[in-house]
C-alpha cells in the first residue's frame, strides 16, 4: 500500500505545471527559427507575386523600359526591404538572447510564442504599408498597425530577458548577468525596437503628413543604431570603469596617508 501511494504521488508530481520548470532550449530555438524562415519566405512570395510589371504594360506604358516600370513600384520595394530588415534584426536579437540563455523555462517559452505570434504578422504589416502607399488616413493607420506589431514582437523578447534575469543563476551565463558589459549591451539591444516603434507610433499621430517618411526612416536607422549602441555601451562602460578606478585610487592613497601619520597627528 505504501508503494502504491508513492507511485500515485510521483505521477501527480509529473503532471503538475510550474512556469519555472525547465524547457528544452534547443526545441524553442528550432521552432523560432522555423517561424522566422516561414515569415521571410512569405514576404518574398508577396513581393514576387504582386509587384512584377506585366510585359504588355512595360511595352505600351513605359516604352519597353523595365527600369521605369520597376520604379513605379518603388514604395512597395522599400516597404519590402524595410520589413525584411525588421525580421532579420528581430531574429538577430532573438539569437543573441538565447545565446546567453543556458536553460529556458516554460514562462520564457510562453513569452517566446507570444513574440512569434506578432512576428507572423509582419507580412500583414508589409501588405498594409505597400497597399496604402498614398497619402491618406488609411496610410497612417496602416503604418500605426505596423508599429504596433513591431512593438509587441520586440517587447515580448524584452520580457523573455527580464524573466531570465529573475533566475539568472539558473538561466543565464555568468558574463551576461547584472553589471557585465554583455548585460548592458543586451539590455540596450532589446530595448531599441520597443522604444523606436513606440516613438514612431506617437510621431505619426502628431506629424501625420510625414508618417511615411518617419516609418521608413525608422526601418533604415535601426540597423545603424545597433552598431552605434555597441560603440556607445563600450565607451560608457570604459568611462564608468575609469571613474571607479580613480575613486579607488583616491581611497587607497588616503588610507596610505593615514597609515603613515603618527597617532598624535591622526587624533589632531
Amino acid at each position: 500500500g505504501q508503494r502504491e501511494e508513492e507511485e500515485e504521488h510521483h505521477s501527480l508530481e509529473t503532471f503538475t505545471f510550474y512556469l519555472s520548470e525547465p524547457l528544452s532550449k534547443e526545441r524553442v530555438e528550432a521552432f523560432s527559427d522555423g517561424v522566422y524562415a516561414i515569415v521571410a519566405t512569405l514576404l518574398i512570395l508577396d513581393i514576387c507575386e504582386d509587384n512584377v510589371p506585366d510585359p504588355r504594360e512595360v511595352e505600351e506604358k513605359f516604352h519597353d523600359s523595365l527600369l521605369e516600370a520597376l520604379s513605379e513600384y518603388g514604395p512597395n520595394y522599400l516597404a519590402y526591404f524595410g520589413s525584411f530588415v525588421t525580421i532579420g534584426l528581430l531574429w538577430f536579437v532573438h539569437h543573441s538572447l538565447f545565446l546567453y540563455v543556458t536553460k529556458a523555462t516554460r514562462l520564457m517559452g510562453l513569452l517566446n510564442i507570444l513574440s512569434l505570434s506578432f512576428i507572423g504578422g509582419l507580412p500583414l504589416a508589409y501588405q498594409l504599408t505597400s497597399e496604402f502607399a498614398e497619402k491618406s488616413h488609411n496610410e497612417i493607420e496602416a503604418i500605426q498597425v505596423s508599429c504596433v506589431i513591431t512593438f509587441f514582437a520586440s517587447i515580448f523578447q524584452f520580457a523573455i530577458w527580464t524573466t531570465a534575469l529573475l533566475n539568472e543563476r539558473e538561466t543565464l551565463h555568468p558574463f551576461a548577468r547584472y553589471g557585465g558589459k554583455e548585460h548592458a549591451f543586451m539590455f540596450a539591444k532589446l530595448a531599441l525596437y520597443p522604444c523606436v516603434s513606440l516613438g514612431a507610433f506617437f510621431l505619426t499621430c502628431v506629424l501625420s503628413e510625414f508618417s511615411t517618411a518617419i516609418f521608413h526612416l525608422m526601418q533604415i536607422v535601426i540597423p545603424f543604431a545597433f552598431l552605434a549602441l555597441r560603440i556607445f555601451v563600450r565607451i560608457s562602460l570604459t568611462v564608468v570603469k575609469a571613474v571607479m578606478s580613480l575613486s579607488r585610487r583616491k581611497v587607497v592613497l588616503l588610507e596610505e596617508e593615514e597609515a603613515c601619520l603618527s597617532p598624535s597627528e591622526t587624533l589632531s
